[in-house]
């Protein structure tokens, strides 16, 4: 995924007197008199799309945006989205230009009350370009789970794929494994890469890498959590979305500090309130061995 969070401008009210602003953004925090005013905030950029080969598509991947949004290319409805907690992906390939400027507007409509807490508003988690040939992995379409039998770590993964009808192989490969797994605990949060590639024609079509961990989780009534066959106590604390000052804007290196403030406290686990969280705290959480509920 291509990184596409510069070269924005915002406007609120009509798409008109943009000013350029660097995503994520939220625009209700620099009004703390009105931190929940319903209103409509328009967000512009150009794309040259040149780059983009014979046969390629191109997808438009929102973290979060809230809440209700349309996307529009060189003034095209694309796309649409109606909840603000969770990502989406759209094909915009065939409403761009490739050999001149393209533009994109996406509207954003901020309806309040929609939370008993604060949510902020706009293009509040990161955006990305995903560039795929015709046969290509399903955005989001991959699965992995992981578990302990017959006396080693082992995982299962399944994906959905675009072939167009193809024949196709999906190949998984566990990287920087070495010898012996090591399990994913809150001592020691061990990661690794599980590389995906899709085989059509004896060659890989795509190819996807996520980073997971083995472990295992259990819940008893007399003895409580699990983890790793280890009896561990849950000291959490409820976090909602938002970052004090920074409003609803995603920013990752504030979610670093946030939750290494948590651990200085005691804390090993974090319950995210209310919906999905996001993807940037999820995989923070993983590298610095924090628990999610």
């Amino acid at each position: 995924m291509i990184p596409f969070n510069d070269g924005w401008a915002f406007a609120k009210g009509e798409p008109k007197n943009f000013t350029p602003v660097h995503l994520p953004h939220d625009w209700l925090i620099a009004d703390t008199e009105h931190l929940y005013q319903s209103g409509v905030g328009y967000y512009r950029r150009t794309l040259d799309a040149r780059f983009l080969l014979d046969g390629q598509r191109l997808f438009l991947r929102f973290d979060g945006v809230y809440m209700d949004t349309t996307v529009f290319v060189n003034g095209t409805k694309a796309g649409e989205w109606k909840y603000g907690c969770t990502a989406f992906t759209l094909d915009i390939t065939g409403f761009i230009r490739r050999e001149e400027s393209n533009e994109l507007l996406v509207r954003v409509d901020y309806k309040a009350p929609s939370a008993r807490w604060y949510t902020g508003a706009g293009i509040y988690r990161d955006v990305f370009l995903m560039v795929k040939g015709a046969c290509h992995f399903v955005p989001d379409g991959i699965y992995v789970s992981t578990f302990f039998r017959d006396g080693r770590w082992q995982y299962d993964a399944s994906a959905q794929v675009e072939t167009g009808g193809k024949p196709y192989e999906v190949r998984h490969t566990l990287l920087d494994a070495g010898g012996e797994i090591l399990p994913w605990d809150i001592e020691h949060p061990k990661l690794y890469t599980l590389r995906s590639e899709l085989i059509v024609d004896g060659r890989a079509a795509d190819t996807e890498e996520t980073r997971i961990g083995f472990r295992t989780i259990a819940f008893t009534p007399d003895n409580g959590f699990f983890l790793n066959g280890r009896a561990v106590k849950l000291k959490g604390v409820c976090l909602h979305g938002d970052l004090g000052a920074l409003g609803g804007a995603v920013h990752k290196d504030a979610l670093r500090r946030q939750l290494a403030l948590m651990q200085s406290m005691g804390a090993n686990a974090v319950r995210t309130a209310h919906n999905p969280t996001a993807k940037a705290l999820m995989e923070l959480a993983d590298e610095i061995d924090i628990l999610v509920m």
